[in-house]
């Protein structure tokens, strides 16, 4: 008589746990539904009978959405499961710990940095809305006038990429870099910018900006480029021994 082969080496599944199970059946009816940021979902005693699951296993799967950021669960009479528009913050603790489990250093983020940024402008010069472009704006004039406060210039040197990310029209994009923005530029772990270095780059996000007005894909791509080369460059020269630095879960912005 033959062995009898495990579920993962005839290639299927271990068996999923019965609350991760309803929450994903909870998500497909939610997106059945149309269901949309700030509406509530069923009182529990109606999905209780809808799904025709014990409490426990209920209460479970809703814990584990609300850890999700996908709901908020509110006490009181009027409160229970409420739908939220997800943020990247989830993906953001999730990426920093796998990178502090694999040892995985800075240099990391950076070369991440330099592959799909450029990519990313050249899109967003495609479909850039205008009120993103004025967003854009600001963030340059915030820069412009907290030139000599690191905090708040580098806030807005955040939203400006952050900006950019999303109006890629991508998705997956936009969640990448909204993730990565509490680390990008490497303050957490010791990279510092002094005024010439912001005056510099205060410089690349006005030459990027007016790619992006131009509606040119190709210039948005190459200013974007050579912005994230000169902070590549800059690191290196300033900073070599940061590169190599693992972020450690607990120190990071996310």
């Amino acid at each position: 008589m033959a062995p009898r082969m495990s579920s993962t080496a005839n290639g299927g599944h271990r068996p999923q746990k019965a609350a991760m199970l309803l929450a994903q059946r909870i998500i497909r009816d939610v997106q059945s539904e149309r269901l949309k940021p700030g509406d509530h979902l069923e009182p529990e005693r109606d999905m209780l009978e809808r799904y025709a699951t014990g409490r426990g296993t209920l209460r479970e799967a809703l814990r584990f959405l609300e850890f999700q950021g996908v709901i908020v669960i509110k006490p009181g009479p009027r409160g229970g499961p409420i739908l939220i528009d997800p943020t990247a913050s989830h993906l953001a603790s999730t990426l920093v710990l796998l990178m502090e489990l694999k040892q995985a250093p800075f240099r990391n983020i950076v070369e991440v940095r330099t592959a799909l940024e450029p990519m990313i402008s050249r899109l967003a010069a495609e479909r850039i809305s205008d009120e993103s472009l004025a967003d854009l704006g600001g963030t340059i004039d915030q820069m412009r006038d907290h030139l000599d406060n690191q905090d708040l210039f580098l806030e807005a040197n955040q939203r400006f990429h952050d900006i950019i990310a999303w109006s890629s029209g991508n998705t997956l994009f936009g969640y990448i870099v909204d993730s990565l923005l509490g680390i990008l530029d490497g303050t957490v772990i010791g990279i510092d910018y002094p005024s010439p270095r912001r005056a510099a780059i205060l410089k690349a996000h006005e030459e990027i900006h007016q790619a992006l007005l131009s509606r040119d894909p190709q210039a948005s791509e190459d200013r974007m480029r050579d912005h994230i080369n000169a902070y590549v460059k800059y690191a290196e020269r300033k900073f070599p021994e940061v590169l190599d630095q693992v972020i450690r879960w607990d120190r990071a912005a996310v």
